[in-house]
């Protein structure tokens, strides 16, 4: 197990895979469970190999990221302080952030764990990967554990999140530059930080900062390990009745990362919550915003899918061809059977076994007609799509009453 968590030393001279070291890979594939910040985890009783504990994490990460901030703004008298425009208790983004959107991130990677771990069999299980190549498979995994293990790779998230996401993001383009808040009061050579604001630029914003931006670098492992994947030439079949070829069990791995998608749409509803209560804006002036981080994160969830396209357009012109020509050889046959005289004398054409075998090569012949390019479905967009949303839709109480928003949605459902 420990060279699966990253815990082992490395080695140089491995050899080729066994096939029990490849059941094993496939058995424990994930893009969540290791990594320095999961060991440290692990040793501090906060997480186990099966990324259970979710609830010891979820309290305390959010009370290292709010909590002290709580006690430095009352300490300071800026709860409800008039004196500044946007006191600590009325900063919805400070609270929807840490106290919504940090615990969704910490849970999405349970949630990620569970629903992506059997993927990598599934494939095996279901002879997409065809035998000769599962030694290619079992290494695209191995990379895939390499990456998600990389102590290198994670100290330079951290890197990223202090040199760019604070010293640049937050402290020039998210912390409020004209207003005066409970964490800094603008002057002319820029914020001046309480300590409250201390702790929330260089611990709280960090912590969050590091989730999120560790998120994006596990959708990258993600995307790799598909396109490396999508390298091996698959055993794919046409008529398959789920018209992808036989991936259609790929279509179900977006679900794994709504969590991480009302993650983001709860951010979203953060920053337009303060904007509206604080800066006088209407809900209706982001939708520019709100469309383009519902395209950006669709893309990103189902771009890597896309990957298996050119293979998948490959099967589909193959099996139109080939099943163009069975179906050609058969309604001539059938043809010349029942049509021109060539049937033995007698023989019934009612209940005869020709007429539904040619029904089933005409469906047969639709399935790979309709066949798709990419294991995508409306229903997962849809679904997707309304998991961004539904955090913002609260804030059209700041437009509406309550009842009138209620009969506008049933008007819209019935």
């Amino acid at each position: 197990m420990s060279r699966y968590l990253g815990l082992g030393p490395k080695r140089t001279d491995v050899p080729s895979p066994s096939p029990d070291d490849i059941l094993h890979d496939t058995q424990n594939f994930s893009l969540v469970l290791g990594g320095p910040l999961f060991q440290l985890l692990r040793r501090t009783h906060m997480a186990d190999d099966a990324l259970e504990l979710v609830r010891q994490r979820v309290l305390v990460i959010t009370l290292v990221a709010w909590l002290p901030l709580l006690v430095l703004a009352a300490l300071e008298g800026h709860l409800l302080d008039r004196s500044v425009t946007i006191p600590f208790l009325l900063d919805m983004e400070v609270h929807i952030r840490f106290l919504v959107a940090v615990p969704i991130l910490i849970i999405a990677e349970l949630v990620v764990h569970r629903r992506l771990r059997p993927i990598t069999r599934a494939f095996l299980d279901r002879k997409i990967i065809p035998e000769t190549s599962a030694s290619r498979f079992d290494e695209a995994i191995r990379a895939a554990f390499r990456l998600r293990n990389s102590v290198a790779a994670e100290l330079l998230l951290v890197a990223v999140v202090y040199g760019l996401g604070v010293f640049v993001v937050w402290r020039h383009y998210t912390a409020m530059q004209t207003t005066s808040t409970w964490y800094a009061v603008p002057n002319a050579g820029g914020l001046n930080l309480s300590l409250a604001g201390w702790w929330y630029g260089y611990v709280s914003v960090p912590i969050f900062q590091f989730l999120l931006i560790r998120w994006y670098f596990r959708l990258f492992i993600w995307i790799r390990f598909l396109w490396h994947v999508s390298r091996i030439e698959l055993s794919l079949v046409p008529t398959h009745p789920d018209r992808v070829g036989g991936l259609g069990f790929l279509a179900n791995t977006v679900y794994a990362f709504m969590a991480l998608l009302v993650a983001h749409g709860a951010m979203l509803a953060a920053q337009f919550a303060n904007r509206i209560l604080f800066a006088g804006a209407a809900l209706t002036e982001f939708k520019a915003e709100t469309a383009a981080m519902v395209l950006f994160l669709l893309c990103l969830v189902f771009g890597p899918l896309l990957v298996f396209a050119p293979q998948l357009a490959q099967a589909k012109r193959n099996g139109l061809s080939e099943y163009g020509a069975l179906a050609e050889r058969y309604v001539r046959e059938f043809d010349a059977k029942w049509l021109r005289g060539a049937s033995q004398p007698g023989e019934p054409l009612v209940g005869s076994a020709d007429i539904q075998s040619l029904a089933d090569l005409a469906n047969s012949f639709d399935v790979v007609r309709t066949m798709r390019i990419a294991p995508i479905t409306r229903d997962a967009i849809v679904r997707l799509a309304a998991a961004v949303l539904i955090p913002i839709m609260p804030l059209a109480l700041t437009m509406m009453s309550l009842e009138e928003l209620l009969k506008r949605l049933f008007g819209l459902v019935f």
